[in-house]
This record gives C-alpha cells, sequence and structure tokens, in this order.
C-alpha cells in the first residue's frame, strides 16, 4: 500500500476540524482528469454535514466528455454542485461566489459566506485563489504541499476564504487511485517508484486512449497483455492486490520500452533505458502533451466495502450451517 503523510498534514488536520463549525461552504479542488482519486476521504468525512462546491481543476487537460459526466455525477448528490474549470482563465472563475451564496443558503446580511478551500497538494487550490482574489495571496508551485498553514482572504461577490494546506490521507488502499495520483505528480516523484507508476500507467492509457500513445511516440502498435480474469488478482509479500497490468489488459513494459526507444533512451548493444521511458511518459503526460486526457470515469469508483461480520453474526452463521 502507498502510504505519504508528512507531519504538518497531522497539524492540518486539527486546524481544518477546529475551523469547521463557522464555515458555511466547502470549496473541494479537485484534478478534473481523476475525480475520484483526487479526493481526499478524510476531508469527506470531516465536512460530511457542510454543503460542498466541487471545483474540476485543470479542466484544460481532461477529456471534455468525461469532465461533463463526471459533472453530471456530483450535481446529482445532495447539497453539492459541481463546476469544471482552468484556474488560470479568470473568466470560468466568476460563477464561483454565486454558487456558494447559492449553497449557503440564509446568511445574515451583515456577513460574507464562509468558505474552506480543501483538497489534495498540487491540484490548484492556490492557483484557484490568486485567480478568484484577483492578485498574488496563495504561494503556487509545481511542487506538493506548497501551502503549509491557513490563510484568509476577502473576494469579490461577499465571500470569505479560508485556505487550508494540501491533505493526503496516511494509506492509500485503492493501488489504481495510487497510482493515478502518482501519475499526475500529487504524490512526490521521492516517494513514488517512478517505473512501476509508468508502466501502469501506459497501460491504462492503451485501455483509454490508444490514439494518444501511438500518435505521440510515432509507435506502429500496442502490444497486448496476454492475462486472464483469475490474474486479476495476486498474491504479494502475503497480501492480495489487484493486477492493474492484467484489469488494463495492455503491456505497460512492452509500451514503455517502445517509447523510451524513440525518445533517447537507446543504449550501445540495443539495450534500452527504461527510466527514461517512464520519465517522458509521466512528464509529458502532467504537461498535457498527450492530448486532453481522463484517467477514471464515474463508473470507475469501487462499490463500497460490505460491513464486517461482528462475532455474534459468525457464530450465529456457522451454527445455522451446521443444523
Amino acid at each position: 500500500m502507498l502510504g505519504w503523510y508528512p507531519g504538518h498534514m497531522n497539524k492540518a488536520r486539527r486546524q481544518i476540524t477546529e475551523a469547521l463549525p463557522e464555515i458555511d461552504v466547502v470549496l473541494e479542488v479537485l484534478d478534473a482528469r481523476l475525480p475520484y482519486s483526487s479526493a481526499n476521504p478524510m476531508l469527506a468525512e470531516l465536512t460530511e454535514h457542510k454543503p460542498v462546491l466541487k471545483i474540476l481543476s485543470r479542466a484544460d487537460l481532461a477529456d471534455p466528455a468525461r469532465t461533463q459526466e463526471w459533472v453530471a455525477y456530483f450535481d446529482a448528490q445532495p447539497d453539492t454542485r459541481a463546476l469544471a474549470v482552468t484556474t488560470t482563465q479568470a473568466r470560468e472563475l466568476k460563477h464561483i461566489p454565486k454558487l456558494c451564496h447559492e449553497l449557503a443558503g440564509d446568511v445574515r446580511a451583515d456577513r460574507d459566506v464562509r468558505v474552506m478551500v480543501m483538497g489534495i497538494p498540487n491540484v490548484g487550490k492556490s492557483t484557484l485563489i490568486n485567480g478568484l482574489a484577483k492578485r498574488k495571496i496563495a504561494k503556487t508551485g509545481n511542487e506538493p504541499a506548497v501551502t503549509k498553514r491557513q490563510q484568509k482572504v476577502r473576494i469579490d461577490g461577499r465571500v470569505a476564504l479560508t485556505d487550508t494546506p494540501g491533505v493526503l490521507w496516511p494509506k492509500i488502499e485503492d493501488q489504481a487511485s495510487a497510482h493515478r495520483l502518482a501519475a499526475s505528480g500529487a504524490i512526490r516523484d521521492t516517494a513514488i517508484d517512478y517505473l512501476d507508476v509508468a508502466v501502469v500507467t501506459a497501460a491504462e492509457l492503451a485501455k483509454r486512449y490508444p490514439e494518444a500513445l501511438t500518435g505521440r511516440y510515432k509507435l506502429k502498435a500496442l502490444p497486448p497483455y496476454e492475462g486472464n480474469a483469475a490474474a486479476e488478482s495476486v498474491e504479494a509479500d502475503g497480501t492480495r492486490q489487484t493486477d492493474l497490468l492484467a484489469l488494463a489488459g495492455f503491456d505497460g513494459n512492452a509500451i514503455v520500452r517502445d517509447i523510451a526507444a524513440k525518445r533517447g533512451g537507446l543504449r550501445a548493444g540495443g539495450e534500452v533505458d527504461l527510466h527514461r521511458g517512464a520519465e517522458v511518459l509521466l512528464h509529458e503526460l502532467r504537461d498535457g502533451k498527450l492530448g486532453r486526457l481522463t484517467l477514471e470515469t464515474p463508473a470507475d469508483i469501487p462499490p463500497p466495502p460490505e460491513p464486517e461480520a461482528d462475532d455474534a453474526d459468525s457464530e450465529d452463521a456457522q451454527a445455522n450451517a451446521d443444523s
């Protein structure tokens, strides 16, 4: 399992919990390319009684059709609205204050709507806040966890924003989500197996957007993966994990090798530098050079885990089975 939980994030959770009683609306910033994986379940638990505005950032990098699916999915949830934006485009942000007022409902005329901005690292929170404030308030950067403390700013439209540090959760149980987060850059590259992430990402892209790979890297064909349904789960180090390559149905290793060979990774004697292929793929994916891609749809959301039966239920079930 992939875990990544710097100490300052524990502090951020306490700060969020303390500030929430005074907040009218939660504005959660998600990456439009992976709206499920970039949603922190811990934040959902903390804010379950507050109306939420889901901002799908980086919409200019995401597949427009898939983005509309996600907006419809979130809009169908109670006390929730969704808006897809490019956070650097001011005209796309002008609807946010109005949506916050609609979600807040009745607020005293003598005060602003209080909005807390949340999200995991590197989803564009700071860029969004600067765009809404029309000046540089929050520090931005292409590395995760740039914001380290809460910041407050008043914006046009009688809205008061509270920014919070990007918070990842202690353990990312869903390994498909972990790889998508790593591919997007939400997790520091030093905390991941770069080649492993690229291999899984290549297989996923081959399944969802084969033309993007063949076109960008001038590949004649994509090598299929010879898998079967029984290989979807494998035993690894005593735990059962999903075989992501088998699910995607493509040989990600072979695709990364082909990319490396095309992009300066071919060494003397015919040896291929796989790490070079991994770097090229992940960096160009993050920069949008493969086109507008979305790495997941609402159909990819795993079903909630079944509740575990307590000891009494287990004993009753066993007794019935024995009778």
